[in-house]
């Protein structure tokens, strides 16, 4: 588990600043959705679990209901990213650099101040252990505390989530795993989490732009040869279209879930 937090440290570290670009992170329509989505109540103080540069936790403080965040992150220069794009919120947003199950740790112990609710974007499929990634920020909540989580789909199908999971390895060393629909509803019900809700949204980006800033353990030829292959064609979760100039796009879903802590 270490080895493979400061993997992604290392990783994040390097790909930060094509991070904070990218149209699928920055998309503004997803990151409103994405607020609308989690509906945390007026002044809630929101643990914003592998907050990256800041992304989630910009949108979170810019809504009208005077939010508060704490985020973490693995990666130092991630960290020092989201604390200058938050920097004007004053003491209203917190960085510290941590992973997420020590963030919940200081949490659940009083080292932080506690959090209202949580939430995590594009984080779980760099996650070996799903549920205690997610378990970890159930335990530093109160009842009634509202969790969300958004990650990239996978298709049900094990023939397809096979195929994927290869593909998103050969471009970035430190993918986990992505999970179906169904299996997100069951890991956020198996931890304890109620009056679940699940939306799907469509994303998309260029091969080009997603490969470029990876951590690649293949090449971008062999990766693309894999993301063309017959295999893949058949999978509505991430696939690519090779378009008229020869370039491809890639079009995928990304779930939003949202469950409520339940009382003891």
């Amino acid at each position: 588990m270490r080895e493979h937090e400061a993997a992604t440290a290392r990783a994040f570290d390097g790909q930060a600043a094509a991070f904070e670009r990218a149209p699928i992170q920055t998309d503004p329509r997803l990151l409103e959705r994405l607020v609308a989505f989690a509906a945390f109540p007026p002044g809630a103080r929101v643990f914003d679990a592998g907050c990256g540069p800041g992304l989630v936790s910009r949108a979170l403080l810019d809504a009208p209901d005077g939010l508060r965040v704490l985020g973490c992150d693995l990666s130092a220069e991630m960290v020092a990213r989201a604390r200058a794009r938050c920097a004007d919120a004053g003491e209203r947003a917190e960085f510290v650099r941590a992973s997420v199950a020590e963030a919940a740790a200081a949490l659940a112990d009083g080292g932080l101040a506690p959090v209202d609710g949580a939430i995590s974007r594009l984080v779980l499929h760099h996650a070996p252990d799903p549920k205690a990634f997610l378990t970890a920020q159930v335990g530093a909540l109160r009842p009634g505390a509202v969790v969300v989580l958004a990650d990239h789909l996978a298709d049900a199908d094990p023939e397809l989530a096979a195929w994927q999971l290869r593909l998103e390895v050969m471009r970035d060393r430190t993918h986990s795993a992505n999970l179906s629909g169904g299996a997100l509803v069951d890991l956020m019900s198996g931890a304890g989490l109620v009056d679940l809700r699940y939306e799907e949204h469509p994303i998309r980006t260029t091969f080009d732009e997603w490969f470029d800033r990876g951590t690649p353990s293949a090449s971008k030829n062999d990766c693309r040869e894999w993301l063309l292959a017959p295999a893949g064609r058949r999978s509505r979760a991430w696939r690519g279209v090779r378009l008229a100039d020869a370039s491809i796009r890639l079009e995928g879903i990304i779930a939003f879930l949202r469950g409520v802590v339940a009382s003891p």
